[in-house]
Formats: C-alpha cells, sequence, structure tokens
C-alpha cells in the first residue's frame, strides 16, 4: 500500500524541553509545532505515558505527530514522572500523583506562547486510560479527548482481571513495565543528573505484580482511575477507539451509551494499535479523522463529524482461523447511537445432544465437563498485538475438552453486532470455580474460528467486590457477557458454543481442578442480531503519516509462538518471544535494543505445576555511555497462595550496579 507522507506546512521540532510541576518535578517533552506557532498560536495536543519520548515510541511518535502538528497543532509528548527524561520515580499505574501532573502539565501548555489556551488530550492503551482519568478531573484547559484501546473500568475490563479470573497477561504486563522501569533516562538531555535519577528507578519502583495481586477483588484501588464509577464527571467530548483483536473493544460501547457529553467510536479489526497501522488490516486513514475530530472542538470549525453517526464498526466477514492476520474480510457499517435499534437478541437453546437451536424443544439432562489444561492452547493473548500466535487459532483442539453445542447449517446469513451472553445453570464439585465460553464459526470443512469469548469466575457470580465460595453440588444461574464483535456468518456455516472449566493461559487456572454439570434445558444463549439498514457507507481512505524516522536495524524485530510438549514428563511449554529489535536512532546516534521472553507450562492433571515465567532485556548504547538491565518474574499458585519470585539487574559498561530480587506469598481470594 502506497502511504501518502505529505506535509502541507512546514514544522519546528523541541527535542526536548523540561515542564516544571508546583513540588519542583520537571516532566520532559518533546513538542512540534508550526514553525509560526509562537507568533500565531494555535491549539496543543497532549499524549502522557510512560514509554520514553527519546526512543522507545520516537517511531511511532514521528509517524503522526508532524503530520498534526503541519495542520496548525503543537503536538507535545511527555513522559511521566520517573520515565524517559522525566525526573522522579513511578511506582504504579494512574496514581493520583500522575493524574495530577497531567493537569499541571495542561496548564503549563495552555499557557505558552505557542498555545492559543485549549488543549486536547490523545493517546492508546496507558495514555487512553489516563486521557479518560485526566478529563474526569475537569482541568480548565482541556476541551476534548481521543482514547483508543483503553478502558473505563480498570477491573472489570483491563489486562488484571476479566471476568474476576485472573489474567496470565497480569504477569506479562507487570514484566514489561518491571522492565521500563530500570532504564534510565538519556544524558544527552539530563546531563551527569543521569545516574542518580536512574538509580533512584533502580531502588524505588517496586514489583508491581505484588501489588496488583494484593487486590483480586474490585476494590476502592481499582475504582481509582475508572471513571464508569460516575461518566458525569467526564463533560468534554471523546472519541473512543479500538479493534476487535484488542482486549479493550468493549469500553467503546460503554463510552457511547454512558457519557453525557458528545461522544463517537470506531472498532475496526485491528490488535492493538493505532488505526494508521491497524493490523490487521485494512489500516484507515486515521490521522485525517483524528484531525476532524480537533478541528470540530479546538479550532471550533463545523466538520460536520458530530452530524455523523455514533458508532462506525468494521463487520468481519469468515477467516480461515489463523493464528495472526494480515487481513480480514469485511464492510463497514454504522449504528446512530448504543444501544442501536437495528439490533435484536435472539435467544438460542442448549440441548443435551450437542444442538443450539431457536427451537427450544430440545432433549435435557445434565452433561458434565472437566477440562484438561490444555484447553486454551489456541487461544492466543487477551490482548493481541498482531504478532504471530497471538489471535486464536483453529478452535477444534480446546473443543475437544469442552460442551459444545451448535446450529445446523445457516439457511440465511447472521449478521450479529454487540456482545452475546450466556445464561448458564450449573452445578460444581469444587468451593472456586471458572468458566470459559466462546462463540465460533463452524465453516463446512469443519475448521472452527472463535469470534467472541468470556470468562467468570463463578465466585464472583453476584459482583466482582465481594465473592462468595460455591457450595459444591448447588445448582446456581449465572449470566455470562462475551466480548462485543461485529460478524457476518454465512449461509451454510455454523454456529458453534464452547463451554469449559479452563482456559490457560489466557486465564490463570483455579485453584483445584473443577468438574461442572451443566443443565442445558435451563441454559440459553442470547446473540445480538443485527437487520441490515441497507446504509452504504463510505470506506476510510489509506493511511495518511509524516515521513518515517531513520533507524539503522541491527537486530531486527521478531516475534514467535511455540507450543512444547516434553513427551518423557508430559509438561507442556508455550514459549512467546516478543523482540523490539536493536535499531540505532540515526540522527540522534543513539541506539536501542528490547528483548522479551515469556513462558507458561503445566503438567497434564496437575495444578500446582503450573508456571508463568517473563524475562525482559533492554540495552541503551551512544558512543561512549551503555546500559543493560535484565528483569525476570517467576509466578505459581498452591490451592491457597500466589507465590511470586523476581530479579532485577543492570549494569552501566560491564560493571553490575544493581542486583534485587523478591519472594513474595499472597493469599488467593477465591481466585
Amino acid at each position: 500500500m502506497k502511504i501518502d507522507h505529505t506535509l502541507p506546512a512546514e514544522i519546528r521540532e523541541i527535542v526536548h524541553t523540561e515542564i516544571p510541576m508546583p513540588d519542583g518535578t520537571r516532566l520532559a517533552a518533546r513538542i512540534w509545532m508550526p514553525v509560526d506557532a509562537e507568533t500565531r498560536p494555535v491549539p496543543a495536543i497532549l499524549e502522557y505515558i510512560p514509554y520514553r519520548k527519546n526512543d522507545k515510541t520516537l517511531e511511532r511518535d514521528h509517524a503522526r505527530a508532524p503530520w498534526l502538528a503541519a495542520r496548525g497543532y503543537a503536538y507535545v509528548r511527555v513522559d511521566l514522572r520517573g520515565t524517559g527524561e522525566s525526573e522522579g520515580v513511578m511506582t504504579d499505574e494512574y496514581t493520583e500523583l500522575e493524574l495530577q501532573d497531567g493537569c499541571d502539565a495542561i496548564a503549563w501548555i495552555a499557557d505558552q506562547a505557542w498555545c492559543d489556551g485549549g488543549v486536547g488530550i490523545v493517546g492508546i492503551s496507558w495514555g487512553g486510560f489516563n486521557g479518560l482519568q485526566i478529563a474526569a478531573l475537569r482541568p480548565p484547559a482541556l476541551k476534548a479527548v481521543v482514547t483508543i484501546c483503553s478502558t473505563d473500568d480498570r477491573y472489570a475490563d483491563d489486562i488484571h482481571y476479566m471476568g474476576g479470573t485472573m489474567l496470565s497477561d497480569q504477569l506479562s504486563w507487570a514484566s514489561v513495565m518491571f522492565g521500563i522501569n530500570t532504564l534510565p533516562p538519556d544524558p544527552a538531555h539530563v546531563g551527569d543528573r543521569w545516574r542518580k535519577m536512574w538509580h533512584d528507578r533502580l531502588d524505588g519502583s517496586g514489583l508491581w505484580l505484588k501489588t496488583w495481586l494484593e487486590h483480586q477483588t474490585r476494590d476502592t484501588y481499582w475504582k481509582h482511575g475508572s471513571i464508569c464509577e460516575d461518566y458525569a464527571d467526564v463533560e468534554v467530548p471523546v472519541y473512543a477507539v479500538s479493534g476487535w483483536a484488542d482486549g479493550y473493544c468493549r469500553a467503546v460501547f460503554r463510552l457511547v451509551q454512558n457519557l453525557r457529553g458528545p461522544a463517537k467510536g470506531i472498532v475496526g479489526p485491528w490488535s492493538h494499535k493505532y488505526p494508521h497501522l491497524g493490523e490487521p488490516g485494512p489500516a484507515i486513514d486515521w490521522l485525517s479523522e483524528e484531525a476532524r475530530w480537533w478541528d470540530q472542538w479546538l479550532k471550533g470549525e463545523d466538520t460536520g463529524i458530530m452530524e455523523e453517526p455514533a458508532l462506525r464498526l468494521f463487520l468481519q466477514d469468515h477467516a480461515e482461523p489463523r493464528s495472526h492476520y494480515v487481513e480480514r474480510a469485511g464492510r463497514w457499517i454504522t449504528e446512530p447511537a448504543w444501544p442501536s435499534p437495528n439490533i435484536s437478541p435472539v435467544s438460542y437453546a442448549l440441548g443435551a445432544d450437542g444442538r443450539l437451536s431457536v427451537d427450544g424443544d430440545l432433549p435435557d439432562r445434565p452433561l458434565q465437563i472437566c477440562s484438561p489444561l490444555w484447553v486454551g492452547l489456541q487461544g492466543g493473548k487477551w490482548c493481541s498485538y498482531a504478532h504471530p500466535g497471538d489471535q486464536p487459532g483453529d478452535q477444534r483442539r480446546d473443543d475437544a475438552g469442552s460442551l459444545v453445542f451448535e446450529t445446523e447449517p445457516l439457511e440465511a446469513p447472521v449478521e450479529m453486532v454487540g456482545d452475546a451472553r450466556l445464561t448458564l445453570t450449573f452445578a460444581v464439585d469444587r468451593p472456586v470455580a471458572q468458566v470459559a465460553v466462546r462463540l465460533g464459526d463452524v465453516a463446512p470443512d469443519g475448521a472452527v474460528t472463535r469470534i467472541s469469548y468470556g470468562l467468570m469466575n463463578l465466585t464472583h457470580r453476584n459482583g466482582h467486590d465481594a465473592p462468595e465460595e460455591l457450595v459444591p453440588g448447588e445448582v446456581y444461574t449465572v449470566k455470562v457477557p462475551l466480548k462485543h464483535v461485529a460478524q457476518h456468518f454465512r449461509r451454510g456455516h455454523r454456529i458453534r458454543l464452547s463451554v469449559s472449566t479452563v482456559y490457560f493461559p489466557i486465564a490463570w487456572p483455579s485453584p483445584e481442578l473443577v468438574t461442572m454439570t451443566v443443565h442445558p434445558g435451563r441454559s440459553s444463549l442470547s446473540l445480538p442480531v443485527r437487520a441490515d439498514d441497507g446504509a452504504t457507507v463510505a470506506e476510510f481512505g489509506p493511511p495518511r503519516i509524516a515521513p518515517p524516522l531513520e533507524l539503522t536495524h541491527e537486530v531486527p524485530p521478531a516475534a514467535e509462538w511455540t507450543v512444547i510438549e516434553d513427551r518423557d514428563t508430559g509438561r507442556v511449554t508455550v514459549e512467546i518471544l516478543d523482540h523490539e529489535g536493536g535499531a540505532e536512532i540515526d540522527r540522534h546516534a543513539f541506539y536501542h535494543l528490547s528483548e522479551g521472553r515469556e513462558t507458561y507450562s503445566y503438567l497434564p492433571g496437575d495444578l500446582s505445576s503450573v508456571r508463568g515465567k517473563v524475562t525482559w532485556t533492554h540495552e541503551m548504547r551512544r558512543e561512549d555511555w551503555t546500559v543493560k538491565t535484565i528483569t525476570e518474574t517467576t509466578l505459581f499458585g498452591t490451592v491457597t497462595d500466589f507465590h511470586v519470585e523476581a530479579r532485577q539487574r543492570a549494569w552501566e559498561g560491564e560493571e553490575l550496579v544493581s542486583d534485587l530480587s523478591w519472594s513474595e506469598t499472597l493469599p488467593r481470594q477465591l481466585v
């Protein structure tokens, strides 16, 4: 695909400046703006994240910031306190101090000569989270938000817990930040202060996984920063964006539904990516769409964007099951609001003979399932980054250890848009249990593509605040919500529902193997079926970005996902490589390398054998300066506790300058 890199106006880049906070701490910023902004002030767009504006995100920032600056904006990329070249120490995500710093940074930006006083905030993932959270604090200069791949609920819909089950991505994400927190500021910008700033981080950032495991329920820790606690706190306009392969698509629908101010949403086929870099494709001309939003709310221009439907969604067509897609077939649709008048629930009954049908007259008898630990090996990751292996593969393997219900071949196509929901009546033989529910598209050749899924810790059946043990043998009924999706089921295909008691490594298993008895006659599946309104929706144009950053790769990026079975011991190990590559930023003569390795393993039938381990290696160097850090985190559990072992090492040149270890035991809270 040919990408338009044209910039319509000359811009100025400030590579490094510092923003003073009221307590004297200085935050590092990189700014792109029109060359004449100091005499003709412009609105500003803030992106406020911990991922190092000088190196780790510079390639990405360089693709979007100059493009927006050339269209009349000051784009301000600020590193959080304790990251990049910013002073201080970062001890957790979304702290009160982080959010207050964000408000103070907005006030500083609005007061600069090159700013006309209006500020928007944008971000993907972390920056999408704190953009919403800062908006809820109502800083006076903040006029609008663009939030991408983010959430309004830090407990129920984030990388830590899903449906009350603990996600293995919690270990993965804690380990990513464990590594990033060991990185020093660049001496080229902070001078001789770099070494003290670095050691303050090494000594003071702490073990975040321990903190998160101390909060296994939806307590005040997670309610902080969750704007769903009171949507009315956010008064400025919000544009919410995500992708079906991303972990955060559900938040788009809740924001459009619940925010009182102007709100719009887009969900594409993408993973955890900006839409102009969207993969699986098609990527879109997101920067033009984003500029329309800023022009509307920061420049006061009537761009017509608010006369358009509230939601724009990519309706996916069938795809062969693969663990990685470059492109997805489908078409764009719109919905005027959420909930949409175009969508109605259709109830499917479950039969003891494995049928799934709108006809409720099906055989009924109790069915039992005790899923083996290999159910979930085809699940991919909770949050896909468009790496090989991190999307779900053919579900026939996982379905072999699950209860399966499916329709007859469809006589006509079915389009579902929204969140399916399983009403499940069941009993279990253990006090702690979980259930995984998957929706599949069965092709005529038998291949099964996962369309959506949901997880529930069944001790959370009455809420995430106060779990309750299950009474073995007692019959319960719960409603299990599945992730939102827009999907076209073709004529002749079947719709499949799969139910299992394990889904590892996406979800950490329950303390003991569970046998579940399902009562299909008292259970049902509700599908949100869309009536095609016949509207023709204009396609987005191809991506447009600024000229790319010049890099020299010494080590190319690489990603791999491997499943290994030891035929002697029976141990199954999932190995995941995430090598971000080793590259020199030519204009700065700065080299950086990042490599992550994750492993998840178990012995068949032995829950005490379940292990997760993540190692990150980082290297940075200039001509006369070299640093390297290695972080390792291991998680395992017993029936009663989680155990965390971690180590952090740092080298300056050849000298080991820091070597810290942790060994923590955290009680399981019905997880």
